[in-house]
């Protein structure tokens, strides 16, 4: 079991996923927009989200997988 903190428009919110090994950067953000827009992230229900929204998007993967943050990109750092 992992932990997905998913960031949009200044909200944060986690969602616990169930992974098998890797998951691919495009299937997290599809999985985030899925859920985001079933009402299933507490705090970050958004129905009405663009099948785009999370394109810009960057995925940190910290403690071996386990803590997963889906995040803008930021103008800053490398």
């Amino acid at each position: 079991m992992a932990i997905l903190n998913i960031t949009y428009n200044g909200l944060s919110a986690d969602y616990p996923i169930e992974m098998d090994g890797r998951v691919s950067d495009a299937d997290i953000k599809r999985i985030a927009l899925e859920v985001v827009r079933s009402g299933e992230v507490p705090g970050l229900a958004l129905p009405h989200l663009p099948a785009a929204a999370f394109d810009g998007f960057v995925i940190d993967r910290l403690q071996n997988g386990q803590r997963l943050y889906l995040r803008p990109k930021v103008p800053f750092g490398a």
